[in-house]
């Protein structure tokens, strides 16, 4: 088989039909562009927020969670034990919601392998004091350097710098949408009140922005030890324990595995955010869906138009069979005008969908709710060009090796006599 002698038959076969060869070329390279800045876009969209929610979430949250005691004393009671015991209105234990050895806790996580690193945390209930009103708010207290690096802090800080609430004491960070209630200015004092009753003047030094209004309106962040003196309590107490892997996936059990080991409740991300990765699996379906359907779309056009091709080059394909062409080599020459299709319009397929999903990229999208995203999002992960000129490939090939079956089978004879 002269390849050689295949390759420039092939070549002569789609140059005498340029036009149509041309359109089938055009339409893998609409398929291809338009599925890598789909899917560009889409996973774009999807890390925009991941990054609004989940990475302000830890991978794993250790607590204690005032819940009512599983083992009540009639379980105990030797006279009850072959019963089931059916008790209401069961109220919480007397449990507090501190985390108890705290410190070597944390310093036992700080030396475990798999921890990219643990941040501390109080959260606690209060009262804004406006005038007559109270306004109902979360004081987050934090550790802010292992805060801004494990969850990005200062990048939600719009106003302010956010390692002033350490530098500063009493002062506290707002969420703008909760200082916008309070029309609490930089450098205002505010009042804050305790479950307990107890109240403290904070000084504001900082709007932050998440850009999930319903947080912002009650969010606001201190220093660990600002949180402290606030509830009356001492400088071991820590409510929270916000820890990040290296490995995200290997939430769930080793969350299982801290709740057994120091005696906390503990919370995985997947479990935390299940609805939202749910969102986000099914928007990435959505967005290959419509990919695929484009490049089959294509294919079908393709197989359309060699079936045209074959139909119109019938003395071609009789007189290459009449001078020693076997059937097989009639089939190559086919497929190689397919692949050429599917090779080239996936190359330039690629280029367009790069330059398109670049042009997005630096389209200016400015909002009030997100002030840390100034164009639209963009991923410009590998593997969507790699997905993008394999299926081209693919369905041009299939959409090639029908039309080249059914020329290989041609008889010169019957063509040759017909005309």
């Amino acid at each position: 088989m002269n390849r050689r002698l295949i390759i420039n038959i092939a070549k002569a076969l789609m140059f005498a039909r340029w036009k149509q060869t041309l359109v089938a070329a055009i339409g893998v390279v609409f398929s291809i562009t338009m599925f890598v800045t789909l899917l560009s876009f889409m996973n774009g969209l999807n890390d925009l927020l991941d990054s609004l929610i989940l990475n302000r979430t830890p991978h794993i949250r250790l607590y204690n969670e005032i819940k009512p005691t599983k083992n009540q004393p009639i379980n105990k009671d030797i006279a009850f034990k072959k019963g089931h015991n059916f008790i209401q209105s069961v109220k919480p234990n007397g449990g507090r919601l501190e985390i108890y050895n705290n410190a070597s806790i944390l310093k036992t996580l700080q030396n475990d392998s798999r921890v990219l690193g643990v941040a501390p945390k109080i959260a606690a209930q209060v009262f804004y004091n406006v005038g007559a009103i109270d306004l109902t708010g979360v004081i987050n207290g934090i550790d802010v350097n292992a805060e801004n690096k494990l969850f990005n802090f200062s990048e939600y800080v719009v106003t302010g710098n956010y390692i002033d609430i350490k530098n500063i004491p009493n002062s506290i960070i707002l969420g703008k949408a909760a200082a916008e209630k309070m029309l609490a200015e930089i450098g205002d004092v505010i009042q804050v009140t305790t479950a307990k009753g107890d109240r403290m003047q904070l000084k504001v030094v900082g709007y932050f922005q998440s850009g999930l209004q319903d947080i912002d309106k009650v969010q606001s962040y201190c220093s660990i030890s600002t949180t402290q003196k606030l509830l009356g309590k001492t400088n071991n107490y820590i409510t929270d324990l916000n820890i990040k892997l290296y490995h995200i996936e290997n939430a769930p059990e080793i969350a299982k595995e801290y709740s057994k080991i120091f005696n906390v409740d503990a919370v995985d991300i997947q479990t935390a955010n299940s609805q939202f990765e749910t969102g986000n699996h099914i928007r990435g379906l959505i967005s290959y869906a419509v990919g695929i359907t484009l490049l089959i779309v294509a294919g079908f056009g393709i197989y359309n138009i060699l079936n045209m091709m074959i139909f119109e080059k019938m003395d071609s394909i009789a007189i290459l069979k009449a001078t020693g062409f076997s059937g097989k080599e009639v089939k190559y020459v086919f497929i190689v005008i397919a692949l050429s299709i599917g090779i080239f319009g996936g190359l330039f397929g690629i280029i367009f969908g790069f330059s398109l999903s670049y042009l997005i990229d630096n389209l200016p999208f400015n909002t009030a709710a997100i002030p840390t995203i100034t164009t639209f999002p963009i991923n410009y992960d590998p593997k969507f060009y790699l997905i993008g000129t394999s299926f081209s490939i693919i369905t041009t090939y299939f959409a090639g090796y029908f039309p080249a079956k059914k020329a290989s089978k041609v008889d010169p004879v019957i063509i040759i006599r017909g005309k």
